[in-house]
This record gives structure tokens, sequence and C-alpha cells, in this order.
């Protein structure tokens, strides 16, 4: 990954617009939701009327530094703040939604986000 560039890699900026905890107008209403840990400005996203939650990297299910499948956190060595990373999980189980998007690895649906967030604590951070 290093020789890839993976160390030259620069962050985005955020669009002052959207603010976790504050609804936006599209697609039946698309909350953010803060979840640092992996970054500092990690944000995941939900879909309120569907119940779909894309996690980015907050939540994968294929771990791409350690290749373990499931419900995890990133790495230690790709995640800024370990312990924020796992209390960040709490607000992803409050959102109560039913089919998880992760940013690395298969859609999960197996019971919706409380059970992948128990398996992900369970597992701690790589």
């Amino acid at each position: 990954m290093v020789g890839a560039g993976a160390l030259g890699v620069k962050g985005v900026r955020t669009d002052p617009s959207i603010v976790p905890g504050h609804s936006i107008p599209l697609a039946g209403g698309i909350l953010p939701i803060a979840t640092p840990g992996h970054t500092d400005g990690h944000c995941a996203f939900l879909l309120e009327s569907r119940g779909i939650l894309l996690t980015g990297d907050a939540l994968v299910t294929l771990d791409p530094y350690t290749g373990r499948v499931g419900p995890r956190v990133v790495a230690r060595a790709a995640t800024a703040h370990s312990r924020e990373a796992l209390d960040s999980l709490s607000l992803l189980a409050e959102t109560g939604a039913r089919l998880v998007l992760p940013g690395h690895g298969d859609v999960w649906e197996d019971g919706g986000i409380a059970p992948a967030v128990s398996i992900a604590r369970s597992r701690g951070v790589d």
C-alpha cells in the first residue's frame, strides 16, 4: 500500500451544509452520523425512510488490511483512534437499520445493524 501511494492520500474538504444529526432532504432523508475513529471526520449515512445504513469504514465486513471477514472495525494500523472507532459503533446501533452497506465487504442484512455491532465489538480492533 505504501508503494502504491497510500501515505500521500489527502483528505477531502467537508461540505458545511452536511451536519451530523441534521437530515439532508434527499431520497426520503439522509441522516449523517458522526463516527470518528477510523478518521477524525468520518461519517456514516442513514437512508432514513429505507432503514439502510452506509457505514463507510466505521464498520466493515471485510478488513482490507487483514483479510478478515465479518463485521468489524478496520485494523488498528489503518484506524486513527481505536477507542473512538469502537465507541462510534453505539451510534450505528442506535439507528436500528435493517440493511448495512459497509465500505469494504459484503452487504450485511442478518438481523440488521444491532448484531453486526455486537459482533464487531466482540472482536475489538486487530
